[in-house]
Protein backbone atom coordinates (compact mmCIF):
# COMPACT_ATOMS: atom_id res chain seq x y z
CA UNK A 1 0.00 0.00 0.00
CA UNK A 2 1.51 3.66 -0.56
CA UNK A 3 2.06 5.64 2.14
CA UNK A 4 0.29 8.76 2.83
CA UNK A 5 2.47 11.71 4.54
CA UNK A 6 1.86 14.92 2.45
CA UNK A 7 -0.69 15.65 -0.42
CA UNK A 8 -1.07 19.00 -2.36
CA UNK A 9 -3.62 18.61 -5.20
CA UNK A 10 -6.30 19.84 -6.70
CA UNK A 11 -9.79 19.44 -4.96
CA UNK A 12 -12.60 18.45 -6.60
CA UNK A 13 -16.06 19.96 -4.73
CA UNK A 14 -18.92 17.44 -4.63
CA UNK A 15 -22.03 19.17 -2.12
CA UNK A 16 -24.20 16.22 -2.54
CA UNK A 17 -24.93 14.77 1.05
CA UNK A 18 -25.63 10.81 1.23
CA UNK A 19 -23.48 9.67 -1.11
CA UNK A 20 -23.93 6.13 -1.37
CA UNK A 21 -21.18 2.92 -2.63
CA UNK A 22 -23.63 2.51 -5.40
CA UNK A 23 -23.37 5.62 -6.75
CA UNK A 24 -19.52 5.52 -6.49
CA UNK A 25 -19.12 2.38 -8.02
CA UNK A 26 -22.16 0.86 -9.46
CA UNK A 27 -22.88 -3.08 -8.50
CA UNK A 28 -22.52 -3.90 -12.43
CA UNK A 29 -18.79 -3.27 -11.56
CA UNK A 30 -18.50 -5.51 -8.91
CA UNK A 31 -17.33 -8.95 -10.69
CA UNK A 32 -13.74 -8.00 -10.52
CA UNK A 33 -11.28 -8.65 -7.50
CA UNK A 34 -8.75 -6.25 -8.72
CA UNK A 35 -8.47 -3.12 -7.46
CA UNK A 36 -7.20 -1.47 -10.19
CA UNK A 37 -9.51 -0.25 -13.74
CA UNK A 38 -12.42 0.92 -11.52
CA UNK A 39 -11.20 4.59 -11.60
CA UNK A 40 -12.61 5.01 -15.06
CA UNK A 41 -16.23 3.82 -13.61
CA UNK A 42 -16.02 6.06 -10.21
CA UNK A 43 -19.37 8.00 -10.19
CA UNK A 44 -20.22 6.00 -13.53
CA UNK A 45 -24.28 6.90 -13.76
CA UNK A 46 -23.51 10.37 -13.34
CA UNK A 47 -20.22 10.90 -15.24
CA UNK A 48 -22.18 9.26 -18.65
CA UNK A 49 -25.14 9.40 -20.51
CA UNK A 50 -26.92 5.61 -21.34
CA UNK A 51 -24.70 5.79 -24.56
CA UNK A 52 -21.04 6.32 -22.43
CA UNK A 53 -20.74 10.07 -23.05
CA UNK A 54 -19.03 11.98 -20.81
CA UNK A 55 -21.74 14.27 -18.84
CA UNK A 56 -20.15 17.73 -19.06
CA UNK A 57 -21.10 19.13 -16.55
CA UNK A 58 -20.24 16.26 -13.73
CA UNK A 59 -17.26 17.94 -11.87
CA UNK A 60 -14.80 14.83 -12.78
CA UNK A 61 -15.18 15.52 -16.30
CA UNK A 62 -14.55 19.14 -16.31
CA UNK A 63 -10.76 19.57 -17.52
CA UNK A 64 -9.70 21.97 -14.25
CA UNK A 65 -10.69 18.71 -11.74
CA UNK A 66 -9.31 15.81 -14.23
CA UNK A 67 -6.43 15.53 -12.57
CA UNK A 68 -8.47 15.28 -9.19
CA UNK A 69 -6.63 14.17 -5.73
CA UNK A 70 -9.08 15.12 -3.17
CA UNK A 71 -12.45 15.06 -2.83
CA UNK A 72 -14.63 17.71 -0.72
CA UNK A 73 -18.09 16.04 -0.02
CA UNK A 74 -21.24 16.21 2.03
CA UNK A 75 -22.15 14.26 4.96
CA UNK A 76 -22.49 10.57 5.25
CA UNK A 77 -20.25 10.03 2.38
CA UNK A 78 -19.96 6.35 1.69
CA UNK A 79 -23.13 4.95 2.98
CA UNK A 80 -25.27 2.19 1.23
CA UNK A 81 -23.74 -1.31 1.24
CA UNK A 82 -20.32 -2.32 2.31
CA UNK A 83 -18.80 -2.79 -0.97
CA UNK A 84 -14.70 -2.08 -0.98
CA UNK A 85 -15.24 -1.85 -4.32
CA UNK A 86 -16.10 1.81 -3.57
CA UNK A 87 -12.40 2.77 -2.40
CA UNK A 88 -10.41 0.84 -4.76
CA UNK A 89 -12.37 3.03 -7.36
CA UNK A 90 -11.65 6.39 -5.61
CA UNK A 91 -7.74 5.21 -5.36
CA UNK A 92 -7.66 4.10 -8.91
CA UNK A 93 -8.82 7.27 -10.40
CA UNK A 94 -6.16 9.29 -8.39
CA UNK A 95 -8.17 10.67 -5.20
CA UNK A 96 -5.75 10.05 -1.85
CA UNK A 97 -8.26 12.24 0.30
CA UNK A 98 -11.77 12.99 1.09
CA UNK A 99 -12.94 15.08 2.99
CA UNK A 100 -16.63 15.13 4.57
CA UNK A 101 -18.71 16.09 7.70
CA UNK A 102 -19.40 12.43 8.55
CA UNK A 103 -18.82 8.80 6.60
CA UNK A 104 -20.48 5.62 6.90
CA UNK A 105 -18.57 3.64 9.32
CA UNK A 106 -17.32 0.54 7.16
CA UNK A 107 -16.70 3.00 3.91
CA UNK A 108 -14.35 4.77 7.00
CA UNK A 109 -12.71 1.99 8.21
CA UNK A 110 -11.63 0.57 4.28
CA UNK A 111 -10.73 4.32 2.97
CA UNK A 112 -7.46 3.79 5.63
CA UNK A 113 -7.23 0.27 4.24
CA UNK A 114 -6.73 1.08 1.11
CA UNK A 115 -4.71 4.02 1.34
CA UNK A 116 -7.01 7.04 1.34
CA UNK A 117 -7.48 8.93 4.56
CA UNK A 118 -11.11 10.11 4.86
CA UNK A 119 -10.80 13.28 7.24
CA UNK A 120 -13.96 14.66 8.99
CA UNK A 121 -14.20 18.35 9.48
CA UNK A 122 -17.58 20.18 11.09
CA UNK A 123 -19.60 21.27 8.23
CA UNK A 124 -18.64 25.10 8.17
CA UNK A 125 -14.74 24.32 8.11
CA UNK A 126 -16.10 21.79 5.12
CA UNK A 127 -18.47 24.61 3.50
CA UNK A 128 -15.20 26.81 3.59
CA UNK A 129 -13.21 24.23 1.89
CA UNK A 130 -15.54 23.14 -0.56
CA UNK A 131 -15.50 27.08 -1.86
CA UNK A 132 -12.44 26.99 -2.03
CA UNK A 133 -12.28 23.78 -4.25
CA UNK A 134 -14.82 25.44 -7.10
CA UNK A 135 -11.98 27.65 -7.93
CA UNK A 136 -10.77 24.75 -9.79
CA UNK A 137 -7.20 23.55 -10.51
CA UNK A 138 -5.72 27.35 -9.49
CA UNK A 139 -6.94 26.50 -6.05
CA UNK A 140 -4.49 23.41 -4.55
CA UNK A 141 -4.63 22.39 -1.13
CA UNK A 142 -2.33 20.57 1.55
CA UNK A 143 -3.13 17.66 3.58
CA UNK A 144 -0.40 17.00 6.78
CA UNK A 145 -0.96 13.89 7.96
CA UNK A 146 1.62 13.93 10.57
CA UNK A 147 0.18 17.68 11.41
CA UNK A 148 -3.09 16.57 11.18
CA UNK A 149 -3.84 19.49 9.01
CA UNK A 150 -5.69 20.90 5.78
CA UNK A 151 -4.26 23.88 4.42
CA UNK A 152 -6.78 25.70 2.14
CA UNK A 153 -5.51 27.70 -1.32
CA UNK A 154 -5.72 30.92 0.72
CA UNK A 155 -3.23 29.48 3.42
CA UNK A 156 -6.54 28.93 5.86
CA UNK A 157 -5.43 25.71 8.22
CA UNK A 158 -7.69 23.36 9.56
CA UNK A 159 -7.01 20.32 12.06
CA UNK A 160 -8.55 17.36 12.75
CA UNK A 161 -8.46 14.35 14.47
CA UNK A 162 -7.17 10.88 13.45
CA UNK A 163 -6.75 7.27 15.36
CA UNK A 164 -3.48 7.07 15.86
CA UNK A 165 -3.07 3.63 14.70
CA UNK A 166 -4.66 4.39 11.79
CA UNK A 167 -2.31 6.99 11.03
CA UNK A 168 0.41 4.99 11.89
CA UNK A 169 -0.50 2.17 9.02
CA UNK A 170 -1.30 4.81 6.45
CA UNK A 171 1.92 7.26 7.32
CA UNK A 172 3.73 3.77 6.49
CA UNK A 173 1.82 2.16 4.09
CA UNK A 174 0.49 -0.80 6.17
CA UNK A 175 -2.12 -2.71 5.36
CA UNK A 176 -3.39 -5.90 6.71
CA UNK A 177 -1.36 -8.30 4.95
CA UNK A 178 1.64 -5.34 5.65
CA UNK A 179 0.78 -5.53 9.43
CA UNK A 180 0.82 -9.22 9.81
CA UNK A 181 4.45 -9.53 7.61
CA UNK A 182 5.60 -6.73 10.32
CA UNK A 183 5.40 -9.98 12.71
CA UNK A 184 6.71 -12.48 10.45
CA UNK A 185 9.87 -13.20 12.60
CA UNK A 186 7.70 -13.85 15.54
CA UNK A 187 5.26 -16.26 13.67
CA UNK A 188 8.11 -18.03 12.13
CA UNK A 189 9.09 -19.11 15.62
CA UNK A 190 5.56 -20.13 16.57
CA UNK A 191 5.27 -21.83 14.05
CA UNK A 192 8.44 -23.89 14.37
CA UNK A 193 8.11 -24.30 17.80
CA UNK A 194 4.71 -25.74 17.68
CA UNK A 195 5.66 -28.11 14.03
CA UNK A 196 8.78 -29.12 17.31
CA UNK A 197 6.37 -29.84 19.78
CA UNK A 198 3.26 -31.41 17.67
CA UNK A 199 4.70 -33.27 14.61
CA UNK A 200 1.72 -35.23 13.99
CA UNK A 201 -0.42 -31.90 13.26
Amino acid sequence: MDKFTTLTGIAAPMALVNIDTDMIIPKQFLKTIKRSGLGVNLFDEMRYDRQGNEIADFVLNKPQYRETEILVAGENFGCGSSREHAPWAIKDFGIRCVIAPSYADIFYNNCFKNGILPIVLPQEQVDVLMKDAEKGSNARMTVDLEAQTVTSSDGEVFSFEVDSFKKHCLMNGLDDIGLTMEKVSAIDTFEAKASAERPWI
